[in-house]
């Protein structure tokens, strides 16, 4: 059914990921369909890394995790944007049509008041990607 399935995470906020890394895994596993994990960081130092290489280890390292948890094939796909912030939406976007990825498995929050003035970002990539998305709201 799937072909191949993009999960973007945020690795700064694992606690908020688990039920969609769940769904992630055990419809991967369903399908027997390969997951890209896909992150976007900045270029300057953070949490995930001093620099984009440890960032990719680090993204790495959480895909491999992932595999071995669900029984999966998965892999990872460092993103690295000048201001994540405003360029989240459109890296993602651009990450699914080089991916070819045809779900993409994506947490969320609950909507608060702010959602009603700015776009989600699980909103906006289920309204303009060309795959079929899954926006999974935490417990």
């Amino acid at each position: 059914m799937f072909k191949h399935i993009m999960a973007p995470v945020d690795l700064s906020h694992k606690a908020t990921l688990k039920k969609a890394l769940t769904a992630t895994g055990d419809i991967a596993g369903h399908y027997n369909t390969p997951v890209t994990y896909v992150a976007v960081a900045a270029s300057a130092p953070g949490v995930l890394g001093h620099n984009p290489k440890e960032f990719a280890a680090t993204l790495a390292s959480f895909a491999a995790e992932q595999a071995a948890k669900y029984g999966i094939t998965a892999d990872s796909k460092p993103l690295i944007s000048h201001d994540p912030t405003i360029d989240l939406d459109d890296t993602l976007l651009k990450a699914v049509d080089e991916l070819g990825a045809d779900l993409v498995v994506m947490a969320s929050h609950v909507p608060g008041l702010a959602d009603y003035v700015w776009p989600s970002n699980g909103g906006t990539i289920a309204a303009h990607a060309r795959a079929s998305v899954f926006v999974v709201r935490p417990d």
